[in-house]
């Protein structure tokens, strides 16, 4: 979908970034979504996880994801994008997993590679982080029994809305917008 009176139009990017990240509490996931909007992610994937503290009902739910999509519109418009990144109805990311393909990376403080030592994924990579407290080890297990590829971003754990920013803007610098 295109914002309405944004200008000329936005160019393809070189990689398309999918992040997938556990909900996490309050104005944390509203930073999350807004800054991953700003560093050109093509969509956002919210999950239920193990250590998801927010427990939502399906009208409270719905109410969310609205207000999520309002987040990700006003970051376009502040940002001057003109592509809106696709918002997917949160899920549960063990129903979520078997569905992946493709370039899949887990951030995983316990890594044993980093972001710098993979070669350039082909066109797409999906991200997958977790919330506060991160992903459990079977979670991170099944992650990897999925595709997903564990990478660490340094020697510090950074926090749930720190996490996947970091990672986004280095993949950018590696592989996309901002090389």
């Amino acid at each position: 979908m295109l914002v309405d009176n944004a200008g000329e139009p936005e160019p393809e990017p070189p990689l398309r970034l999918h992040l997938a990240v556990g909900v996490s509490r309050g104005e944390r996931m509203d930073f999350v979504i807004q800054k991953a909007v700003e560093l050109g992610v093509a969509s956002v994937r919210p999950l239920f996880t193990e250590r998801s503290v927010v427990r939502l009902d399906a009208a409270r739910l719905e109410r969310r994801h609205e207000h999520w999509h309002g987040v990700l519109v006003a970051a376009c418009e502040q940002s001057g994008r003109r592509r809106l990144p696709w918002l997917h109805p949160v899920e549960q990311l063990a129903d979520w997993l078997p569905t992946i393909a493709g370039t899949a990376l887990l951030l995983d403080p316990g890594a044993d590679r980093s972001l710098a030592t993979l070669p350039e994924p082909d066109g797409a990579a999906t991200l997958l982080v977790g919330p506060e407290g991160g992903l459990a080890a079977d979670e991170r297990g099944r992650a990897v029994q999925a595709g997903f590829l564990p990478v660490r971003l340094g020697p510090r754990i950074l926090r749930t809305e720190t996490a996947p920013l970091a990672a986004l803007a280095a993949m950018q610098v590696l592989w996309g917008d901002l090389r």
